[in-house]
C-alpha cells in the first residue's frame, strides 16, 4: 500500500520531520517555510529535525475531534526538541498516568486512515523512549 504524508513537506525522504532555520534570527520553526514567522526573514532554510525531544505538558483525548479521521484514545501533548521548538503532537500513549512530564520522548510515523485512493495517510506522533 503506497503511503502519503498528511501534509506535503512534513517529513525528509529518510522519515524525520522537516523543519526551517532562519539566518537572521537563528529561530527554527516548524512545519518548513520560506519565511520566518518570527522576524518575516525570507531566506529560512529548511532541515531535519531531532528524532528525539521531551515531553512538557500532555493529555489523553477519548473523543474523536472534528475532522479527525485516526483512532481514539490518544495522547496528545507538547514535546521540546533540542532545537527549542516545541510541537503540539499526537502521543502513541493514550493512559496520561504513563506519561510525566520530563520523559524523554522518540519521533514515530503513524498511520492515520487510507484515503479514497487506497492509500495510508500517515503523520508524525511521539513514542516515551524507552532507550533513554
Amino acid at each position: 500500500m503506497q503511503r502519503i504524508p498528511i501534509h506535503d513537506g512534513l517529513f525528509t525522504d529518510a522519515g524525520a520531520l522537516l523543519g526551517a532555520r532562519c539566518p537572521d534570527c537563528e529561530r527554527w520553526h516548524f512545519p518548513a517555510d520560506a519565511d520566518c514567522p518570527y522576524c518575516s526573514g525570507e531566506r529560512c532554510q529548511t532541515a531535519a529535525l531531532s528524532d528525539r525531544g521531551t515531553l512538557c505538558l500532555f493529555t489523553g483525548v477519548n473523543n474523536r475531534p472534528p475532522g479527525y479521521l485516526g483512532e481514539v484514545p490518544f495522547g496528545f501533548g507538547v514535546v521540546e526538541l533540542p532545537e527549542g521548538l516545541r510541537l503540539i503532537a499526537r502521543l502513541t500513549e493514550a493512559d496520561p498516568t504513563k506519561l510525566r512530564a520530563g520523559m524523554a520522548m522518540r519521533l514515530v510515523i503513524v498511520p492515520l486512515h487510507v484515503d479514497d485512493e487506497g492509500r495510508e495517510v500517515v503523520s508524525y506522533a511521539f513514542a516515551p523512549d524507552e532507550v533513554a
